[in-house]
């Protein structure tokens, strides 16, 4: 018997670690780059991309693909762009800036915030959350450079995380979709 309830305790104890709370996800207030709040609870239901973007980066062209895959799976995806100065300074743009240099370019409508800390100190709680293993119930990452993509499902789990060299329409991506 006492057996018993020690193996019931041990795995109960060790499922609440790798238990994750997903709405805590949903829970993260953005800033949108028009002077909204991007609510994470909208979407629900829907696939995340979550992508630190710069508009002065050698992967800056990735726009046109990331719009080319909220285009394409708009029903069941979401595409948010979250500018970052944190890589070389290749985002220094104001939020107006940011929004026009990406409309005009890219024809970007995915809803996009403004500049956060994707790294440090400063790190935004939305990073927080999709960096560390604690928070996200998945893996620790680090955020390399612009153009990282952060994967969530339909119930707010991480799914994966592609580093800057895959493009928005790889297969490595729209296969998960």
């Amino acid at each position: 018997m006492k057996k018993t309830l020690l193996l019931l305790f041990l795995c109960t104890f060790f499922l609440s670690f790798s238990q994750v709370n997903s709405s805590a996800l949903y829970d993260i207030e953005i800033e949108g780059i028009d002077g909204g709040i991007i609510d994470l609870n909208l979407y629900k239901g829907k696939k995340i991309l979550f992508v630190n973007v710069a508009s002065e980066c050698g992967f800056t062209n990735q726009y046109e693909g990331l719009q080319e895959l909220y285009t394409t799976y708009k029903e069941n995806l979401v595409v948010i762009g979250l500018p970052c100065n944190q890589f070389r300074g290749q985002e220094p743009g104001t939020a107006a800036e940011i929004q026009t240099f990406c409309r005009l370019n890219y024809g970007v409508d995915f809803p996009m915030s403004v500049k956060i800390a994707v790294k440090g100190d400063a790190q935004h709680p939305l990073y927080q959350w999709l960096t560390k293993k604690e928070k996200n119930g998945k893996k620790n990452s680090s955020v390399k450079w612009n153009f990282q993509k952060y994967l969530i499902d339909e119930n707010g789990t991480l799914m994966d995380v592609f580093y800057s060299i895959t493009k928005p329409m790889s297969k490595k991506i729209t296969k998960l979709l």
